[in-house]
């Protein structure tokens, strides 16, 4: 760690108990801050947001939301809003309702990789709690860009996921209770000379993608792979980065593997409750046509529609079984955080 150049700018990635944690980051870093600090943590699009209130509360340094153009300022925590990507450009903070990555907008990759693209050695990023992988492709692309990767203790977190799979396929510069984090983030940091614009001190060689950006349109760079997207059933292709792969859709859709199994569950189970919701109606309708014809005398007939009625009920049983042995783990986990 003695080896690695100054922190410029410091990225924290969280999702599934990740306001606890957020507090605690912010909480153990000094008011002398000189670089800022820019957070993604996985919300609804819908909800209302206060983190940057919680934050301000728990630490020293204010937080407030993200602004799409504003330029990132030293000793200020910038929050992702709700239903947007933050992105950096420039030592500026770019806002975009880009295509979800991982199932989430705002999601941890997008954001990492651009802090690696503009502050190469200099950025700094950040895993804390949270489920599945979201951020472990950001972070190699910040490794990769020769800057510093850190990741919560999973025995610390309340949701180990996020900072197990960084740990066992990132290369991680250091995995410490989040107090440490802190303290080492702080000791990293060197303020910019006077005068020196924040943009003016990257230097690292990762390069973002044109294929991420909203506006792009096309295939992805990468293996077309035999599977579709979950969100817009597009291809997906199998594409490079940070030396791990992702699933991207033409319109930029994004899963690592991982969350793309846990989608795909989902998909699954939601389809089986909708087959098994169409196999009872259609018993209880076969019911209701055998007793009818009963009714009319017609026993041939509604001997027809209860052999129907049991065969449905027969096949609605296959179904309950399938669905108890599911074992799903849900992929979108915001309720959670």
């Amino acid at each position: 760690m003695d080896e690695r150049p100054p922190v410029r700018i410091v990225v924290v990635g969280a999702s599934a108990g990740g306001v606890e944690a957020l507090q605690r980051f912010v909480a153990a870093l000094p008011a002398a801050l000189a670089v800022p600090v820019v957070v993604v943590l996985h919300i609804s699009p819908n909800g209302v947001s206060v983190l940057p209130q919680i934050l301000s509360r728990a630490g020293r340094l204010p937080a407030r939301h993200a602004s799409d153009g504003e330029r990132l300022e030293p000793g200020r925590v910038y929050v992702a809003p709700p239903d947007h990507h933050v992105r950096l450009q420039d030592g500026h903070v770019r806002l975009v309702r880009g295509p979800r990555e991982n199932g989430h907008r705002p999601a941890v990759d997008p954001l990492f990789r651009t802090a690696a693209a503009s502050f190469g050695p200099g950025a700094a990023g950040v895993i804390l709690s949270g489920a599945l992988d979201d951020g472990t492709i950001g972070l190699a692309a910040i490794k990769q860009a020769g800057g510093t990767t850190l990741v919560q203790d999973p025995e610390e977190a309340l949701y180990p996921s996020m900072p197990r799979s960084a740990i066992e396929r990132v290369g991680v510069d250091l995995v410490a209770p989040i107090a440490d984090l802190a303290r080492l983030v702080a000791e990293r940091v060197t303020p910019a000379p006077d005068g020196e614009r924040l943009e003016e001190r990257g230097g690292g060689e990762a390069v973002e993608p044109q294929e991420h950006e909203i506006e792009a349109a096309g295939n992805p760079v990468g293996q077309v792979a035999a599977f579709t997207c979950p969100e817009c059933r597009g291809t997906l292709w199998e594409v490079a980065e940070g030396g791990l792969v992702t699933l991207r859709c033409r319109v930029g859709h994004a899963y690592t593997e991982e969350a793309y199994e846990a989608h795909k569950a989902e998909s699954l189970e939601a389809a089986l409750w909708t087959a098994l919701q169409t196999l009872e109606e259609k018993a209880d309708f076969a019911r209701r046509l055998a007793a009818r014809a009963a009714a009319a005398g017609n026993d041939r007939t509604a001997g027809r529609h209860e052999e129907q009625r049991r065969r449905t009920l027969r096949q609605g049983d296959l179904v309950r079984e399938a669905l108890a042995g599911l074992a799903v783990e849900p992929a979108d986990e915001r309720q959670a955080s």
